[in-house]
């Protein structure tokens, strides 16, 4: 079966990436990109280090970026959602995302007294099939990530899928 995006030549995927080039050329037309280090925010470093760190699939190396007490929300519906408490659910909560080849590609990052905002292409890999737009909301306090509250462009698909890539164990084992 094919869609009319098949038959077309142009994939949602396809559609996304180049959306996110013509944000990117626009920032550099409007003069609204700065340089790497130029009036950056010291918050807005501290995330483009965490995606770094995030980037190495090396979960001790996040470690280093969350405060104790930290809140990480992901919205929805799917065995993945809610609130992570602490680094030790929060570094859990990367674990599986890791099972399923998440990675992130920033597009924008902005800054305002303890928030940053981010904006970024998140897709899978294993199994491919989740390829949106994130924005997340980074509160920040002493140098350390204390809250992050994420935002899924589409969160039906996001649902989907990892309801898809993230089976419950069968009853009544899943309940002991």
């Amino acid at each position: 079966m094919t869609t009319s995006e098949d038959q077309a030549g142009v994939s949602r995927a396809g559609l996304l990436r180049g959306g996110l080039g013509l944000v990117a050329a626009g920032s550099l037309l409007t003069g609204t990109a700065a340089s790497a280090q130029e009036g950056e925010h010291p918050n807005v470093r501290l995330i483009k280090d965490y995606y770094e760190a995030y980037g190495s699939g090396d979960l001790n190396r996040l470690r280093r970026f969350f405060a104790n007490d930290i809140r990480w929300t992901i919205p929805g519906h799917h065995p993945l959602s809610g609130t992570k408490l602490g680094i030790d659910e929060v570094l859990a909560f990367f674990r599986e995302l890791g099972k399923a080849g998440f990675r992130a590609e920033t597009i924008f990052l902005g800054a305002d007294g303890d928030w940053v905002v981010d904006l970024h292409r998140g897709w899978s890999t294993r199994p491919e099939g989740l390829d949106i737009l994130w924005a997340l909301g980074f509160r920040i306090r002493n140098r350390k990530i204390v809250e992050a509250v994420n935002f899924a462009s589409d969160q039906h698909a996001a649902d989907q899928f990892f309801w898809k890539a993230y089976k419950l164990a069968p009853l009544p084992g899943r309940l002991a």
